[in-house]
């Protein structure tokens, strides 16, 4: 970047709640959808929002002005933490058998193998998934999970298992979740699907919820909305790049071992948009 390297950092979310991070505009019977990818429809949390929830969180852990202007800039000036949109890397979708999946694709998987390059970070053994996952005997779409064969019913769609999820990326999907006991049952619950299935539950799996204002007179609707949200125990992932040292330690030293919570996203008065950050030290990018 410019001649120069910079230090990156990869954080890894786990939802702890809900997070609504809005488009900015209605779409279809949704008045409050998620913000979403243009080409993918995959949901995203954009870097702008991302960097906003940071800077609250330096602020509120008593960081002088000064400090927050020089890591996170301001209107004249760019700051030192280069703050990248958080990507989508599991998505939970109901289950017939058991409570849920965490369901991710093959595309998905190639991007997050892209940005751990880009964070000099290692993954190897992964050429398997650089093709769906094929399909059953019967045409019925494929799916990779812990169980190697048999059928996996998400939502109304009936995958077929053709295989299990190799290993390597399991270790490497583990790292971006906080909690141990999250970490233990997650080779159990991940499904890979195709791409086509992917993009069928980002667009129809995640939640829409009624919200409503009540007349505090006459208790009936004064204003009824739909709003979209992804769910609990939602996966994703952001890329920091830090122009020095001391901004990097900066920003590792906002998630101390006993506060690993971020808030994100609209919605705090009731709950929503918390977070458990994983912090994967990255090498250099230039």
């Amino acid at each position: 970047m410019r001649g120069h390297e910079v230090k990156t950092t990869m954080l890894g979310f786990l939802a702890e709640t809900a997070i609504h991070c809005g488009a900015g505009r209605s779409s279809g019977i949704i008045d409050l959808p998620v913000a979403r990818e243009a080409a993918t429809d995959y949901p995203f949390i954009p870097g702008s929002g991302l960097k906003g929830a940071l800077r609250d969180r330096a602020r509120s852990q008593g960081r002088p002005d000064h400090d927050l202007e020089a890591l996170f800039g301001v209107q004249s000036q760019a700051g030192k933490l280069l703050v990248s949109d958080a990507r989508l890397l599991l998505l939970p979708v109901r289950s017939l058998a058991g409570a849920y999946r965490w369901v991710t694709c093959p595309l998905v998987l190639e991007r997050y193998q892209r940005d751990l390059a880009r964070c000099s970070l290692p993954l190897e053994a992964v050429q398997t998934l650089a093709v769906p996952p094929g399909s059953g005997s019967n045409g019925v779409p494929g799916a990779l999970a812990s169980e190697g064969a048999g059928t996996l019913y998400l939502e109304e769609r009936e995958l077929a298992v053709t295989g299990k999820c190799p290993p390597a990326w399991l270790e490497a999907m583990k790292r971006l979740v906080r909690h141990q006991q999250a970490r233990e049952r997650l080779e159990m619950q991940v499904a890979v699907v195709g791409n086509d299935e992917f993009a069928w539950f980002c667009r129809y799996s995640v939640p829409v919820q009624a919200r409503n204002v009540l007349n505090k007179e006459t208790k009936t609707s004064d204003n009824l909305w739909y709003e979209e949200s992804l769910p609990s125990d939602t996966v994703l992932y952001t890329v920091i790049a830090a122009r020095d040292e001391g901004s990097r330690s900066a920003l590792a030293a906002m998630f101390p071992d006993g506060d690993p919570y971020l808030q994100i996203g609209g919605n705090e008065t009731v709950g929503h948009g918390w977070v458990a950050v994983a912090t994967r030290q990255g090498g250099g990018a230039s």
